[in-house]
């Protein structure tokens, strides 16, 4: 894995006024006639090729779209209890860096129901610690991969197909990826090409979106779900989803990096993930809600971990996986609810095991997570565009992956070289979303991170941090 140093506090604040002077010129410009919707919205999702869009009554077919998000996120913790520090660790003598992002989302819809999307980013900076240190990472927003220096990537190329099945018919409002169209309720709906796996899975209106909403990976997605992806967390493969009444079913096949945990990924689908999952539409009290289980299988080359802690134990030096990769399965379940409770407050839940047997593939090193919020529309306050909220979350290791660890072995995200007094980590982060102006937010965030990367011995861990986004 590449990783490179941070970037200066200095260089960050520069950076970050430079972009936001930019962006705040560019998105006043815009006239409101927009179809883009506000970033403050608790609904919105301002990265996410969903095919089950919301249908509204406002949006009429498009041909052709453009769209900007950028992002900047300054994220900092002082000093904390840290005896010891490893190779995988925060920064026990406090840390501050930054990211930003800037991205396009072209779409044209070359006949109805077909949509062809790309997505071209600019990214920049680093997370703390080069975004290792904790189980539950408090910044999604921050890649495995860090660059001082502006960098281009086409994080996603795809091409969508919506075929109306009959049922009532609706306009589907018109967002970053997805075109104003007319469908009908029940449909299906093909991905394919470069996407998230979490663009289509696992999604949820409250703790999905790290660019609106919560930071923490495990309050944005369910921490057990090891999806495929390559270090920026995009991969190749195809979804098809079926939306029949109140209920959907969703299939999906993705590539896996050629070894866990990479930049690159593997040619002819040899490792590969399999996904599934069925979502029931509620309403409780009036208030829409959604309840999901999702499965998934991967099947490629990794280890498991009592063979890695063997193989230290019978040649020296502290486990490593590579020696003892061989083709295997590692499978996960996880359930993602989410549920109105009136006009202006939400709560969501998600709950998820995963093998512990087998070191983790592309996402973190956890094996149960529990995680569950709420979050608060301004309208209660008067300002009807700010959103406040809450998110807790516990994640936890199996007794193999407490044996690698203590046995000096690194994960993806944690490793202090040693875990003498093992525990579950937990993570509490609360935001406050601002709506400066239209199509400008600037979020106030902090977290709390107790027994970071599983060990006692070291934290707790505040974390606090600036979001600036701006979309049109």
């Amino acid at each position: 894995m590449r990783r490179g140093t941070g970037a200066s506090p200095v260089r960050a604040v520069n950076i970050a006024a430079g972009v936001l002077t930019l962006v705040a010129g560019s998105a006043m410009a815009q006239t409101t006639g927009s179809t883009a919707p506000s970033p403050t919205s608790a609904t919105s999702v301002t990265d996410k090729p969903v095919a089950t869009a919301t249908v509204s009554d406002d949006a009429g077919p498009q041909r052709f779209a453009v769209h900007i998000q950028s992002t900047i996120v300054g994220q900092g913790n002082p000093r904390f209890r840290a005896p010891y520090d490893g190779p995988n660790s925060l920064d026990g003598g406090g840390d501050l860096r930054e990211t930003f992002d800037l991205t396009g989302y072209i779409g044209i819809s070359p006949w109805r129901g077909m949509e062809l999307w790309a997505n071209p980013e600019i990214d920049q900076g680093f997370g703390l610690r080069n975004t290792l240190g904790a189980a539950g990472f408090p910044s999604a927003e921050a890649y495995k991969v860090g660059k001082k220096a502006p960098y281009f990537r086409l994080q996603r190329l795809f091409l969508r197909q919506t075929i109306d099945l009959g049922g009532d018919s609706g306009a589907v409002k018109p967002d970053l990826n997805v075109l104003g169209a007319t469908h009908t309720a029940d449909r299906l709906t093909i991905t394919i090409g470069k996407f998230s796996v979490g663009d289509v899975f696992d999604q949820n209106k409250y703790a999905h979106d790290p660019r609106n909403d919560f930071l923490n990976w495990t309050a944005v997605d369910l921490g057990t779900f090891d999806y495929a992806a390559d270090a920026w967390g995009y991969t190749y493969g195809g979804a098809a989803e079926l939306a029949v009444g109140q209920w959907t079913g969703r299939f999906g096949l993705f590539d896996l990096s050629t070894v866990p945990n990479s930049v690159t990924l593997e040619t002819g689908f040899r490792q590969y993930q399999v996904v599934g999952e069925i979502q029931r539409q509620v309403t409780i009290g009036g208030h829409p809600g959604a309840i999901q289980l999702t499965g998934w299988l991967s099947h490629g080359n990794f280890a498991r971990l009592d063979d890695a802690v063997a193989f230290a134990a019978a040649h020296g030096g502290p486990p490593d996986p590579t020696p003892v990769r061989r083709y295997r399965n590692r499978t996960g379940i996880g359930i993602d609810a989410e549920q109105e409770l009136t006009d202006t407050i939400g709560v969501f839940l998600r709950a998820g095991v995963g093998d512990g047997s087998s070191e983790a593939v592309e996402f973190t090193d956890i094996d149960r997570s529990v995680s569950g919020g709420v979050s608060v529309a301004g309208a209660s306050w008067g300002r009807k565009d700010d959103r406040a909220a809450l998110a807790l979350v516990v994640n936890d290791i199996s007794a193999a992956r407490r044996r690698y660890l203590s046995a000096g072995g690194l994960g993806i995200l944690v490793g202090d070289g040693r875990l003498p007094h093992p525990g579950a980590e937990f993570i509490a982060e609360t935001y406050y979303d601002l709506a400066v102006v239209r199509n400008i937010s600037l979020t106030a965030d902090a977290q709390l991170i107790i027994n970071p990367a599983y060990n006692r011995d070291r934290g707790p861990v505040p974390v606090f941090g600036l979001r600036a986004h701006t979309q049109f």
